[in-house]
């Protein structure tokens, strides 16, 4: 049984939107804005819970290779998500980040991303981090390269690199690892999502897509999660 009874940092990955339109003989696109309300109810939910931050997979760095009108419908949907729910998320104290790479991203895109996190950036109810334009691939090289620059101007000795110094450089630096990873729609892979900070988190795969989660997944979720026992590599209560 875990230590933990509510897991702190629970982190998402939202798939299942394209499958859910499909089975309506709807778009894609609609899917996607289906996978909005879902988010809003999790966000809800997540607080409800005790849960102090939650991670969810928006648009990975591999998600351009989509259909252009696909790629601009997940850009407009997080447009209309901040301006319809900012003012919601921080009057209730959640504390929105925004992880991934910039590069690439429209102005407007990064301008919506810098307004977000500079007027919640006191609230501490909810931490809310959405990985858009990210892969933990990409992260890791990006903190690779910046760890190196470092290194190269004299400011960090080769041998002084160890892991906690290395995830000070990460997107997640100021976040706890996550204690939990769900991934919807029965898929069973983390597919480029936080593979540093996922090392010993416990991973629970549901198989309801995305637009028809809820609380009650989060809770099945959560159910789960106490069945666990967290090892860390050492031994539990039982010789492994």
């Amino acid at each position: 049984m875990t230590n933990a009874p509510t897991p702190q940092h629970v982190a998402i990955i939202m798939d299942g939107n394209g499958r859910w339109a499909k089975q309506r003989g709807r778009p894609r696109t609609f899917g996607h804005a289906e996978g909005v309300e879902a988010l809003r109810r999790t966000v809800e939910a997540a607080g409800e819970l005790g849960v102090c931050y939650l991670t969810v997979f928006g648009f990975s760095t591999e998600n351009w290779r989509r259909p252009a009108e696909e790629v601009t419908a997940l850009f407009d949907l997080l447009r209309l998500y901040v301006a319809h729910d900012l003012d919601k998320l921080v009057a209730e104290g959640v504390r929105v980040r925004i992880i991934g790479s910039r590069a690439g991203l429209q102005p407007d895109i990064a301008e919506i991303i810098d307004h977000a996190e500079s007027r919640s950036k006191h609230n501490d109810k909810l931490n809310l981090t959405i990985a858009f334009n990210y892969g933990g691939q990409d992260e890791i090289a990006r903190a690779a390269r910046r760890i190196a620059e470092d290194a190269v101007a004299g400011k960090i000795a080769p041998s002084e690199i160890n892991p906690a110094h290395f995830a000070a450089y990460l997107d997640t630096c100021e976040l706890p690892a996550p204690d939990l990873v769900i991934r919807t729609s029965g898929e069973a892979r983390l597919s480029n999502f936080l593979l540093w900070q996922a090392a010993y988190a416990e991973l629970v795969f549901d198989d309801v897509l995305w637009p028809d989660f809820g609380k009650a997944s989060l809770e099945r979720a959560f159910a789960e999660f106490r069945h666990r026992e967290r090892r860390y590599g050492g031994h539990g209560s039982e010789q492994a």
